[in-house]
């Protein structure tokens, strides 16, 4: 009998589903994207076939175990899109109907409706969130009133509810759990309670017989059964949202660490502890992880353009070729040239707030080329970032030490280098930028002591570089005025 000596993590994203191999030392011994189709049946909605979600699994799972023996696998830990839901058949497990994206705006009106009716503050006080369409309660709400049968379904226990790692997690084991950190993004969960709120589920109607129980994000939640691409018996002992597995992916295990993935846009978690850090400065509170029982919060902000910036650039200014070449064109000129840019190319995230502000690229002259332009994009991406961990500073009250970097544009030595610059403080890059799919590895490994404790995590974790701020102080002012100046008139 082979010794179980790997981890397999299953990454559900918004385009793809990854599997991905980890062994003991968090070396990455196979890894295998596949895409599915996205659909959008009319403006504003956007939708996925669950049963096409399920057979990407298949088929990325499958590539990672060619030539591997499945019994070498210690434990299985599912990372997911959060936000995304969907109903199916308790008894079948056929969709009920597609699952609604996070990205999915058909609820908006529901939305300020509700926000009209006094509802924003109970809701926040409770749940960390604001009313948005991103978030899973309306979406529910939306199903049940609209799909025919769907509630009287729901009612009586002939359907199941969930977001995507519910599903999957059901598909291999035929157990209905969630993970507390998904559970924090749905609107219906009291995070500090740590249960489903009952007032929150009559607002939006959804019932508590067709939720999932919500466990830990590392223990044993069942064994695989009859899932065809995998033998039966093998634990699955990791749960957790995408960003909140990063978060662990990076082991950032400590009140005031934080990370940023940065993709074609920009999320950030800084973890707060054992306090859920209520935000004055448009954050939002979310469960970052809960481990035997004990739950750790974050704060999170995200920017809504990063890596697309560049691609921008690529497709609609033509000036790239490649999104790759854009640190070689920045790196062509000295510094900007006077040039600034604001990403504000869907409006402004965290913590500004405004859906109105547009991109605005400011500073040109007759000497301005492409590569200041390039450079400027770069700068405008870290300094949007430097402004949401102004605001996770000021209301954690906690000063941040340094910055954990992964995601695609992580990989770009000149903006590493400039955002470690305007914060003033080191970012440090892993050697391994997949931190989401890593984060379920852990968590699993943790669920079955293939990783004794949290120590033996962050000792597999492995660093490749450290930016650490080579502008002065002065400098680092200066940058931050004009700015700020940009980003008043966007």
């Amino acid at each position: 009998m082979p010794e179980r000596d790997l981890i397999l993590a299953i990454d559900q994203g918004t385009t793809s589903s990854r599997a991905l191999l980890l062994d003991r030392a968090s070396r990455v011994v196979a890894s295998q994207n596949v895409d599915y189709p996205n659909y959008f049946p009319s403006p504003g909605r956007v939708e996925h076939d669950a049963d096409e979600i399920w057979a990407s699994i298949g088929s990325a799972v499958g590539a990672v175990l060619a030539g591997i023996h499945p019994s070498r696998i210690a434990a299985i830990g599912i990372t997911n899109q959060r936000e995304t839901s969907l109903f199916w058949n308790s008894q079948t497990g056929r969709p009920a109907h597609r699952a609604l994206v996070w990205q999915d705006r058909r609820t908006a009106d529901r939305c300020e409706a509700l926000k009209r009716e006094g509802w924003e503050d109970r809701v926040r006080t409770r749940t960390g969130l604001v009313i948005d369409p991103y978030f899973s309660a309306t979406k529910a709400e939306w199903m049940l009133e609209n799909v025919p049968g769907l509630r009287a379904d729901a009612t009586s226990g002939a359907l199941r509810y969930g977001t995507i790692d519910s599903y999957v997690a059901w598909k291999l084991t035929g157990r209905h759990v969630t993970d507390a950190s998904n559970a924090s993004r749905t609107l219906l969960y009291d995070i500090h309670r740590g249960d489903w709120d009952d007032e929150l589920l009559g607002l939006f109607g959804v019932p508590r017989v067709c939720l999932p129980e919500v466990v830990d994000n590392a223990g044993v939640i069942g064994v695989t059964r009859g899932v065809g691409f995998l033998p039966d018996g093998i634990p699955v002992a990791g749960l957790a949202g995408d960003q909140q597995s990063a978060l662990f992916g990076q082991a950032c295990f400590a009140p005031g660490e934080a990370k940023c993935t940065y993709g074609t846009g920009a999320f950030l978690l800084m973890n707060t502890g054992a306090v859920a850090v209520p935000s004055s400065r448009g954050l939002l509170t979310t469960v970052a992880w809960r481990l035997g029982g004990e739950t750790t919060y974050a704060l999170e902000g995200s920017a809504f353009i990063a890596g697309a910036a560049v691609q921008w650039l690529r497709d609609g200014l033509g000036i790239l070729t490649r999104s790759e070449d854009v640190e070689a064109l920045a790196a062509s000129v000295p510094d900007n040239g006077g040039v600034s840019f604001v990403p504000a190319l869907a409006g402004l995230g965290a913590p500004h707030w405004r859906p109105d502000a547009r991109g605005l690229l400011s500073g040109l002259t007759r000497g301005s080329n492409r590569g200041h332009i390039a450079r400027a994009v770069l700068e405008g991406i870290a300094l949007q970032i430097t402004d949401v961990l102004g605001a996770m500073e000021a209301d954690s009250a906690q000063a941040l030490s340094l910055l954990k970097v992964d995601g695609g544009a992580a990989a770009n030595n000149l903006l590493m280098q400039f955002q470690a610059d305007v914060l003033g403080v080191p970012c440090v890059r892993p050697t391994n930028l997949e931190t989401t799919a890593l984060g379920a590895a852990y968590l699993a490994g943790l669920g079955v002591g293939f990783w004794k404790g949290l120590g033996d995590v962050h000792a597999a974790w492995a660093e490749d570089r450290t930016f650490r701020p080579e502008m002065s102080a002065d400098e680092r002012a200066t940058r931050r005025v004009i700015w700020a100046d940009a980003v008043a008139r966007a």
